[in-house]
Formats: structure tokens, C-alpha cells, sequence
């Protein structure tokens, strides 16, 4: 998927009024999503994506891997993005949704594979 489709299909979902605050929702959920994988698997889902889209993943090494709940990744995810919580994760949601249409199967599932449980249920209950 190109980088104009990921964020076009991320404004239109989440009903956001301009691609920078699209691209604000993607670059705030994907952020805090590598920070919870494993620095290979961040490395993996970002050969997958855009440039611009897959930068996002790029952290400290030291960052990876940490243990967030869901409450702790919602409100890093509204801290970067600078939104309202339910907005925030709303906006997660969709953007997690675009994401599994931008990936293989297997990849979305290797990404899955190392959230906890609600983590799981959140991106699966969002249409992905």
C-alpha cells in the first residue's frame, strides 16, 4: 500500500479533517505499538509499510518491548497524538485497522502474536 492510500484511508475512517492529523493518529498509534513489540518485530512490520508510515516504528532500541496495558498505550497514544482519549482510541483502532490491510496475514498475525490478550481484543474488535 502506498503511503497517500494508508493515510487517505486512515482520514476518511476516522473522519479526521486534514492528512496531517491522519498522519498525527498514525505516527502517535504506531509509535507507542513499537514500543510494546520487539525491536525485530517493529523492524519486520516496517519493511512492510510506506517509508514515511514504517519511520514511525523506529525508536530507541531500548524501547522496545516494554510491558503497557491497554490503559498505558491509550494514553500514550492521546498524549502524542494531543486528542482527547475517547478520540485517541478510536483513531487507534482505525488506524490498527488500515494497518492489517497494509501487511501480509502473517505479519499482522506476528504482531498480535506479542500483545497481551486485551490487546488483542481491541485490534480484532475494530474489524481487523
Amino acid at each position: 500500500m502506498r503511503y497517500d492510500d494508508f493515510i487517505g484511508r486512515v482520514q476518511d475512517r476516522a473522519r479526521l479533517d486534514s492528512t496531517h492529523r491522519a498522519m498525527n493518529a498514525v505516527r502517535a498509534t504506531l509509535s507507542t505499538l513499537s514500543e510494546r513489540l520487539t525491536l525485530e518485530e517493529a523492524k519486520d512490520l516496517a519493511a512492510q509499510l510506506p517509508n514515511e508510515i514504517g519511520a514511525c516504528l523506529s525508536i530507541s532500541p531500548v524501547m522496545h518491548a516494554q510491558r503497557l496495558s491497554l490503559d498505558e498505550f491509550f494514553y500514550r497514544v492521546a498524549t502524542r497524538e494531543k486528542a482527547h482519549p475517547p478520540d485517541a482510541i478510536y483513531h487507534a483502532r482505525v488506524v490498527m485497522e488500515v494497518l492489517s490491510e497494509a501487511v501480509t496475514k502473517g505479519e499482522m498475525e506476528d504482531v498480535l502474536g506479542q500483545l497481551p490478550a486485551e490487546f488483542r481484543t481491541f485490534v480484532r474488535s475494530g474489524g481487523v
